[in-house]
C-alpha cells in the first residue's frame, strides 16, 4: 500500500514538472534568454561557415624595391618608417589561420629573378611591373574570374589605373586583367617658382605644351637678373631621354606603334612625329647644364642653391625633398605633354600584385590582391612607403595628409592621364635599343632622323627573331 502510494506521488511530481517546463518554454521564448541563446547558435554557425570556406595556410609574397620586415629610419629626414611586417599582421589578423612571408628583393635583374620564381612556383604573389611578358608566357593567373566571384569593385581604383596593367595571355583574344595596382606611380614636369619670379616670367600652364615649355626656358638662360648667377632653362635625366621624346611624340599626336605580343608588333620609332620630338629635345639640350647626359650639372634642382628653372621629369618623391628642406612653397608640379585630343600623356607606371599560375594557394593569393586595393594598405603605403609609392585609389583624394600637399592634386591627375595599358615594347628590347639611339642622337653621333630610323630597324630585326 505504501509503496503504491509513494509510486503514485513520484508520477503526480513527474508529471507536474514536465508541465511546468513547458510553461517555463514556452513563456521564455520572446525572452532574453532564448533571444541571446539563438543569435549565439547562429553566429557560431556563421563562424563555422566562415572558417570552413575562408582560404586558411601559408601565404608567399614578393616585393620589388626598398622593402624591408623591420622598421628602419631615414639618414636625412630621421624619420622611422614601419615595416612591411604591419601589412603581415593585418592580414593575419583579418584572416585568421594564415601566415605570411615575404620575399624581398631590390630591382636588380627583378625580372629575371620573378620569371625563375614564377617557374619554380617560389611564391603565390608577385610584384610585376613588367606584367606584359609574363602573361605571354602563360605565368600569371587571369583574375577576371575572381573579380566576377565576389562581385569586386574596381570603380575604387583611380582612373585608368586597372586598365593600365591589362595584358594579352597566350589564348587570349583581347586584353584582360592579370594584376591589379598596389603601387601608383607618374613623372610630372617641375619648376622652380624663385628662378620664374627673379626672370619675371608667368608660371607654367598646368598642362604646359612644349612649345611653352622652350619658349620660356630659353628666356630663364644666362645670368639671372637678380643674382648674376648663371641659371639654365631645363634639366632631364639622360636615362629618361627616350620616355621624353615619346611623351613629346604623343602630344603630336603620334604613337609609338601597336600591337601587344611580340608577334603581332608594329613600331613607329621612324615616324615623322618621332623624328620631329627627337629634334625638340635636341633644342633642349641648349638650355640644359653641358653635363647632362653624364648625370651632372643639376644636383642642385629641388634645393635653395638651384639654379635650373625646369625638370621636364620628375618623380612623386620630389614632395620628399621638398618637405625635408621646406621648399614645398617655392617649387610647383605641372602635368606632362598631352595629346590634344585624347587628354592623355605620359608613359603608365607603378606596380601590380599578380597571382602565380604556379600557386598552391590561389584563393588566399586573390584575398591578398583585394586587401592590397584597402584603405588601410594603400594608408600604410602612402604614410610609410611614400618615396616609392603614390595612392592607387580614389579614397585617397580625400584623406587630410594628401590635401595638405599642394603637389598632390597634379600627381593624382597625371596618374589619372597616362597612356594605357602600359606600353608593351617597354618590356623587352626595343626600350633599350630607342634609349640608345635617342642618347646617340643627343650626342651628335647622329641626326634625329638616322637615330629613329636606326631604332626602327634594330628594334624591329629584335621582334622578328622572337618569332
Amino acid at each position: 500500500m505504501f509503496n503504491k502510494l509513494t509510486l503514485k506521488l513520484i508520477g503526480t511530481l513527474l508529471a507536474s514538472t514536465m508541465i511546468l517546463s513547458a510553461c517555463g518554454t514556452n513563456g521564455n521564448s520572446n525572452g532574453a534568454v532564448k533571444t541571446n541563446s539563438e543569435p549565439a547558435a547562429t553566429e557560431s554557425t556563421s563562424n563555422a561557415a566562415v572558417t570552413n570556406e575562408a582560404p586558411t595556410g601559408k601565404l608567399k609574397v614578393q616585393l620589388v624595391g626598398d622593402f624591408s620586415l623591420e622598421d628602419k629610419t631615414d639618414p636625412v629626414s630621421g624619420k622611422t618608417s614601419k615595416g612591411v611586417k604591419v601589412l603581415k599582421e593585418e592580414f593575419e589578423k583579418q584572416y585568421p589561420n594564415t601566415e605570411v612571408e615575404f620575399v624581398l628583393m631590390g630591382w636588380d635583374n627583378y625580372n629575371e629573378k620573378t620569371q625563375t620564381m614564377l617557374q619554380s612556383g617560389a611564391a603565390d604573389v608577385y610584384q610585376v611591373p613588367g606584367i606584359a611578358a609574363l602573361v605571354e608566357q602563360g605565368l600569371l593567373e587571369p583574375l577576371q574570374p575572381y573579380i566576377d566571384k565576389d562581385s569586386y569593385d574596381l570603380g575604387s581604383y583611380l582612373a585608368g589605373q586597372v586598365d593600365g596593367w591589362k595584358a594579352l595571355g597566350p589564348d587570349d583574344q583581347e586584353l584582360q586583367i592579370y594584376g591589379l595596382p598596389f603601387i601608383g606611380d607618374a613623372r610630372v614636369i617641375v619648376y622652380d617658382r624663385q628662378l620664374f619670379d627673379d626672370w619675371g616670367l608667368e608660371y607654367l600652364s598646368e598642362s604646359p605644351t612644349i612649345e611653352e615649355v622652350l619658349e620660356k626656358a630659353a628666356k630663364m638662360t644666362g645670368k639671372n637678373p637678380k643674382t648674376g648667377e648663371q641659371n639654365y632653362g631645363l634639366t632631364f635625366k639622360g636615362a629618361d631621354a627616350a620616355d621624353t621624346v615619346m611623351n613629346i611624340n604623343e602630344s603630336l599626336g603620334g604613337q609609338w606603334g601597336n600591337g601587344f605580343l611580340w608577334k603581332d608588333m608594329k613600331l613607329d620609332f621612324d615616324s615623322k612625329t618621332m623624328v620631329q620630338s627627337m629634334d625638340l629635345m635636341k633644342e633642349v639640350l641648349k638650355y640644359a647644364p653641358e653635363g647632362i647626359m653624364a648625370g651632372q650639372g643639376a644636383e642642385n634642382f629641388l634645393t635653395e642653391k638651384n639654379n635650373i628653372a625646369i625638370n621636364l621629369r620628375e618623380s612623386p618623391g620630389f614632395i620628399n625633398s621638398l618637405a625635408n628642406f621646406r621648399l614645398e612653397d617655392r617649387y610647383q608640379a605641372a602635368l606632362l605633354f598631352k595629346n590634344q585630343t585624347t587628354g592623355m600623356g605620359g608613359m603608365f607606371a607603378g606596380s601590380p600584385f599578380a597571382i602565380g599560375a604556379s600557386s598552391s594557394n590561389k584563393d588566399l593569393a586573390w584575398e591578398w590582391l583585394k586587401f592590397s586595393g584597402s584603405e588601410f594598405f594603400q594608408q600604410y603605403m602612402w604614410e610609410e612607403q611614400r618615396s616609392q609609392s603614390m595612392p592607387v585609389i580614389k579614397a585617397a583624394e580625400e584623406w587630410p595628409s594628401v590635401q595638405e600637399i599642394g603637389q598632390m592634386d597634379i600627381i593624382l591627375k597625371q596618374m589619372s592621364q597616362l597612356w594605357t595599358p602600359r606600353y608593351p615594347y617597354r618590356s623587352g628590347q626595343p626600350r633599350y635599343i630607342l634609349s640608345e639611339n635617342v642618347e646617340r642622337v643627343l650626342l651628335d653621333e647622329l641626326s634625329a632622323a638616322e637615330g629613329m630610323k636606326k631604332a626602327q630597324e634594330e628594334g624591329t630585326k629584335w621582334l622578328a627573331d622572337q618569332q
